[in-house]
């Protein structure tokens, strides 16, 4: 079978499946699943460019994902007028100020080895330096927290447009990743995975304990919408809105993401990701151009993260967890294809689909099961039955992608081996 054949036969019978769901259980609940499968596609795009472009394992999605929700909810979140009224923006604006003088301290004692200072006195320095900054910003940030806390609950936002909340979150992801990269790019592939693990719980922690900052578990909702929202349109319509947004992103990146990668740009990074050593005889700087890569799909995956949570119109950071905002993403890029940009909009878009549907297709069997048992064999159904249901996600999801690798270890829609004469 060609390869134009088989990506037409199995969008059309992914097609079929969602028809087959919109007629099961609606309209709403068909058009919120592919709503929410945008995102997750958005964010797809941002990883197959780092693992299928550059084979950069990073397992630290969830931390680009809470990091841009949190960057879009003080960017577009409505202003919280009891905070710009009381002490809170001044003493903040005393944090930030020790925080900026601190890290330049420390940044030029770090370079100080290029006035003659020996590098065992320049460490030591170094890590006085960054040891007085954090004490010092902790010891005037814990009262101004308090404060916030006290008066005004958290900072709120800034009131700006969604867009330019999305667009600030993929810039924060961005700019996180180049921070990360500078630490990890140059480990090998399971030890950049741990650290990358590592800093996205960091950021998880954070989030989750500035109550003054984010509300903490508290969460803070509702998220504006860049469309009108279900109040003012009825879900159909509304979420209806909110996907075609989604899919217009993802037809922007798409185009731009294949013209790069036809370009003598993507042919110099499948040179360095297929065989390093040769690359960088041929003069290339590898590790410049993985962090181009890492930074520029932790922009993409910043900004499909900012767009799903927006989506949900709450931001919990309780509830970015690994298995949803990390594991299932591999999983969409693995099944679809990784180094294709449709395979992993259809790897999302097929792996969401069963994700959201392993629940209710699980309690119409769990149910016919029961009435059957009960009426052939007087079997008592256990109490836990439907809670149940739920847990058959990760099995379907890991049965799935066992499937997948056994039969089809490339992905549904490989890598297309490029040629040139």
């Amino acid at each position: 079978m060609s390869p134009s054949l088989r990506e037409a036969g199995l969008f059309a019978g992914l097609a079929l499946l969602v028809a087959g769901i919109f007629a099961w259980l609606g309209a709403a609940y068909g058009v919120r699943m592919l709503a929410e499968a945008a995102c997750y596609a958005i964010i797809a795009l941002g990883l197959t460019i780092q693992w299928g472009y550059a084979g950069l394992f990073n397992v630290g999605l969830m931390g680009f994902v809470a990091i841009a929700a949190f960057t879009t909810v003080l960017v577009s979140f409505p202003v919280n007028d009891a905070f710009w009224q009381g002490d809170g923006p001044v003493m903040l604006g005393q944090v930030a100020l020790t925080l900026v003088i601190g890290v330049a301290v420390t940044i030029l004692l770090s370079r100080s080895t290029r006035i003659g200072l020996p590098k065992g006195l320049r460490t030591a320095l170094t890590l006085v330096a960054a040891a007085i900054t954090y004490l010092a910003v902790q010891g005037q940030l814990d009262p101004a927290a308090t404060l916030i806390e006290r008066e005004a609950g958290f900072v709120g936002g800034l009131g700006l447009p969604v867009w330019m909340g999305w667009v600030a979150g993929g810039l924060v992801a961005g700019l996180l990743g180049w921070a990360m990269g500078r630490i990890t790019l140059g480990l090998r592939a399971d030890y950049m995975a741990i650290a990358t693990l590592g800093i996205a719980e960091i950021v998880k922690a954070f989030l989750k304990n500035a109550d003054w900052l984010t509300r903490g578990t508290l969460t803070v909702s509702p998220l504006p919408w860049p469309v009108p929202t279900p109040q003012e349109l009825g879900f159909v319509a509304s979420r209806s809105a909110y996907l075609a947004v989604t899919a217009v992103m993802i037809v922007v990146l798409y185009v731009l993401l294949e013209r790069a990668w036809h370009s003598p740009w993507g042919r110099m990074m499948r040179a360095i990701r297929d065989n390093e050593v040769s690359a960088a005889a041929m003069g290339k700087d590898i590790n410049r151009r993985r962090l181009e890569m890492f930074i520029v799909g932790n922009f993409i995956i910043g900004l499909g993260g900012a767009a799903l949570i927006t989506f949900t119109t709450i931001f919990d950071p309780s509830s970015f967890a690994p298995l949803n905002h990390t594991f299932l993403i591999w999983v969409m890029v693995i099944l679809g294809g990784a180094g294709n940009n449709l395979g992993a909009i259809f790897g999302a878009l097929l792996v969401y689909v069963i994700w959201i549907m392993s629940e209710p297709v699980a309690v119409f069997l769990f149910t016919t099961a029961e009435q059957w048992g009960e009426s052939l064999f007087g079997w008592e159904a256990p109490s836990d039955l439907y809670t149940r249901a739920l847990q058959m996600r990760v099995f379907v999801i890991g049965l799935t992608i066992t499937l997948v690798l056994r039969f089809a270890p490339k992905g549904l829609l490989p890598e297309k081996v490029v040629k040139y004469d």
